[in-house]
């Protein structure tokens, strides 16, 4: 199983309607089934032929609707229920289906991981490539055209609305960066269904937000390894906003532990720590009366604002 496999896939039914069969074809309920010639289960466009008498004089019933033909009760009655939408689970892994049931369908696989903040759109699997030079780089537009199609790009401190239109034009599977604008995001994608900020089914290439919103230069911890495993294949989870990276467990001696992140002041932008920070009691800041605090360098943060990067193998 690779990622980006189908493992799963359906389809969503509006309401069935009853189609009258024995009855109008003239014979017996429980003689239904002899006369039936489409299998339960079927889609059927509508006037497929369900069911035909072989008379001098033939009955058919005709489907009155395109759909799938779910039922035939007792009485010989025939149910038909439009076909709504369909939905489609591909494997985010590399690896090999150890569980299959009315629960799950359990994938494990053996991957490099990131953990960001939140992600926008479906599924995602590409080679990884960057998009930017250094860690501090926007990711322009200018630098993403058509040879990028299907790719995950990594960007650095920020995607622009313009660099996600303009990536969806080009065919870019996803794209990975510290941050990127929320009005910018809103714009693309609409509102968010979820605390997490995943957004199925919208119009733009998945997006991954790593640390934050605006602009967040990412840590030389977290872009290196980035850079070092551009080339392998790729794929983004959404509804765990995680970028997994298929390659060797030998590919690069990586730092398993950046450092924390951080709202600067008490409100602000998403930054960095370089130093580490140690417990400091209670404070009191301008968003609330006191509060837990920790003391970083020479500077005093809330502790509910100080945070790991959430980076593993």
């Amino acid at each position: 199983m690779n990622a980006g496999d189908v493992i799963a896939e359906g389809t969503q039914l509006g309401p069935a309607v009853r189609v009258p069969g024995a009855r109008r074809l003239g014979i017996a309920g429980s003689d239904i089934a002899s006369v039936m010639r489409v299998v339960i289960g079927s889609e059927v466009t509508r006037g497929t032929v369900l069911a035909r008498t072989v008379r001098r004089f033939a009955r058919v019933v005709k489907a009155p609707i395109d759909g799938r033909l779910l039922h035939v009760t007792a009485d010989g009655d025939l149910y038909v229920a439009p076909i709504a939408g369909r939905w489609v689970v591909r494997s985010t892994l590399d690896g090999a289906i150890t569980r299959s049931d009315d629960a799950c369908v359990l994938v494990e696989g053996a991957a490099w991981c990131l953990g960001g903040l939140a992600a926008y759109g479906p599924d995602a699997v590409g080679e990884l490539a960057l998009g930017v030079d250094a860690a501090g780089d926007e990711l322009r537009p200018a630098r993403i055209d058509v040879r990028l199609g299907g790719r995950i790009l990594v960007g650095g401190a920020r995607i622009a609305a313009e660099a996600i239109t303009r990536a969806h034009a080009c065919g870019v599977s996803g794209l990975v960066a510290g941050a990127a604008p929320a009005a910018g995001l809103r714009v693309v994608f609409g509102e968010t269904t979820s605390a997490r900020g995943t957004v199925t089914g919208a119009d733009g290439p998945t997006v991954l937000c790593l640390a934050g919103f605006g602009s967040v230069p990412l840590p030389r911890e977290v872009f290196a390894p980035l850079a070092a495993l551009a080339g392998s294949r790729a794929a983004i989870h959404t509804a765990s906003a995680r970028l997994f990276v298929f390659a060797p467990a030998d590919a690069g001696d990586f730092a398993l532990e950046p450092p924390a992140l951080a709202l600067s002041g008490d409100f602000g932008a998403v930054r960095a720590l370089a130093v580490t920070c140690a417990p400091a009691g209670e404070a009191s800041f301008p968003s609330e009366v006191t509060a837990e605090a920790v003391r970083c360098a020479d500077e005093v943060l809330p502790a509910a604002n100080v945070m790991p990067f959430d980076a593993a193998r």
